[in-house]
């Protein structure tokens, strides 16, 4: 899964948020990072901000730039991003499904999560260009 921070990052980047290397740079950082946000969410509630969270001790290098925002939108945002890198480095397209098995499976899935996912489909939708 060489390609494993390109896919994520690339679908970051598509959906204007930040995912520093040091935090997503392979699949196991990228699940272990993605496993203390979803404990600070359950920890703070589904309304903590990203700054919150980051004032939590979260390393926050690059995400301050998302600081107002909703830490479930961007915890939803990383989870769908590691699912489609997941996807695309060994198969191709996903569907929610495929994005809620995988956080299942990763142990990240969480009783908001799907209504973040549905909210949100661009977290783990490709657009075509």
């Amino acid at each position: 899964m060489s390609d494993f921070y390109k896919y994520f990052k690339e679908n970051m980047d598509a959906l204007g948020l930040p995912a520093p290397e040091s935090l997503f740079g392979n699949m196991q950082l990228a699940l272990g990072a993605a496993s203390t946000l979803v404990g600070l969410v359950e920890k703070f509630g589904k309304k903590v901000t990203v700054m919150e969270m980051v004032g939590a001790g979260i390393r926050g290098e690059k995400l301050a730039v998302v600081a107002a925002m909703s830490a479930s939108i961007y915890v939803g945002a990383v989870i769908g991003s590691i699912a489609v890198a997941t996807g695309r480095s060994l198969a191709g397209g996903l569907s929610l499904a495929d994005v809620l098995l995988n956080a299942q499976m990763n142990h990240l899935h969480r009783p908001w999560l799907p209504s973040v996912l549905i909210r949100h489909p661009e977290i783990y939708k490709r657009r075509n260009k």
